[in-house]
């Protein structure tokens, strides 16, 4: 018999070796910010503030006596209310209601993306240069290779998924309908999928984004995956609520795979997703929030010796001091605010950081006068 310290004590199934989470190392700065004497504004993670708009809310609650399974595949009308959305926000046409899939939020599709499309150990995954860390976390929970791809770099031979983002997590770099269609018929032309997280497609500020799906881009949507989140457009971080949609094909073999996994989205939640892809007003009161914040903190930091670059769409602001992004973030924290490293998405954000507008009006305006000073 084995000591419970001997040899075996450590044997038995083990995960894949993941990074440490990257906020997690922001303890230090964060006691620093919130020693403020106004205390902290922290624009570290881009989580909503602002209500759950109120038609969501009854929409949640007038499905709450669901004591039965809800369909992973998502009521009929969720579906089609997808489908209208999309081509009534963003021009996509061409689409069919079962080719969409409600999803647990994003992260969790995007976490379980390689695995459920069959990545494998040997296969690479390509993401942008700098990339929404759960990129890389759901490659390596497939046991595959990251490869990252600098602006206009196409994938290499090997890739099996190659991930686009635009407007970009956390630069807000936004790529046109010609750059977005070279990179998929290379990963076509390869065999490999193509995910294309558009989750701040809403949020255009100097240009209007354009989804992979949407016809400039290109007809062929074989292995072309389009990626979809309600938490920053409706506020619903809190309720979990995306969908999939894009190749009919796949995203069957992604439904099956999904119903014996049990990745099921709550009926309730399916109601309040269903309500907000049907209601375009809420999603431009927020916009309008967000352009207001935008407007008050791109031109402080500016006046503070920032840089701002890229940043045409989207939640954040990709700045810069020119020096090394920790020394920003400790400079932020002295004056009360609490930045993300450039370095949490790759290690070419070492010169900058990330900084959110997702802070109320009043938290925007304290750093733009802690800024000023």
């Amino acid at each position: 018999m084995s000591s419970a310290t001997g040899p075996d004590a450590t044997s038995g199934p083990r995960g894949p070796q993941l990074p440490d989470f990257p906020w997690d190392s922001l303890a230090r700065q964060k006691a620093a910010a919130k020693a403020h004497p106004d205390g902290i504004v922290d624009l570290s993670v881009g989580t909503p503030v602002d209500p759950v708009p109120e038609n969501l809310q009854r929409a949640l609650a007038e499905v709450a006596d669901e004591p039965g399974y809800p369909a992973t595949h998502g009521t009929p009308e969720l579906r089609e209310a997808a489908i209208a959305s999309l081509q009534r926000r963003y021009g996509i046409s061409g689409l069919e209601p079962d080719a969409v899939v409600p999803t647990i939020g994003s992260k969790e599709l995007v976490a379980w993306l390689p695995t459920l499309v069959g990545v494998r150990p040997g296969d690479l995954v390509a993401i942008p240069e700098l990339a929404y860390p759960t990129y890389e976390v759901g490659a390596k929970i497939a046991g595959a290779e990251v490869v990252r791809l600098a602006p206009g770099e196409l994938p290499p031979a090997g890739t099996a998924l190659l991930w686009l983002n635009s407007p970009s997590n956390p630069t807000g770099r936004v790529l046109d309908a010609q750059q977005l269609g070279e990179s998929v018929r290379a990963a076509q032309e390869l065999g490999a999928v193509v995910a294309s997280d558009e989750c701040y497609l809403a949020l255009g500020w100097d240009t209007e984004p354009v989804s992979v799906l949407h016809p400039s881009v290109g007809a062929d949507r074989r292995g072309v995956l389009a990626v979809h989140s309600l938490s920053k457009s409706s506020n619903l971080a809190g309720y979990r609520a995306g969908f999939i949609t894009g190749d009919p094909d796949l995203v069957r073999r992604l439904l099956e795979l999904r119903k014996h996994a049990g990745m099921i989205v709550p009926r309730p939640v399916q109601e309040a997703i269903t309500a907000a892809l049907s209601d375009d007003s809420h999603v431009s009161a927020q916009r309008e929030l967000y352009a207001a914040r935008r407007a008050v903190l791109r031109p402080a930091l500016e006046a503070a010796g920032f840089r701002i670059e890229h940043s045409q769409a989207g939640l954040y602001l990709w700045a810069t001091r020119g020096e090394g992004a920790w020394e920003t973030v400790d400079w932020l924290a002295q004056r009360g605010i609490l930045a993300a490293p450039g370095t949490f998405y790759g290690p070419a954000g070492d010169h900058h950081v990330r900084i959110a507008l997702t802070a109320t009006d009043e938290r925007i305006a304290a750093a733009a006068k802690r800024l000023a000073d």
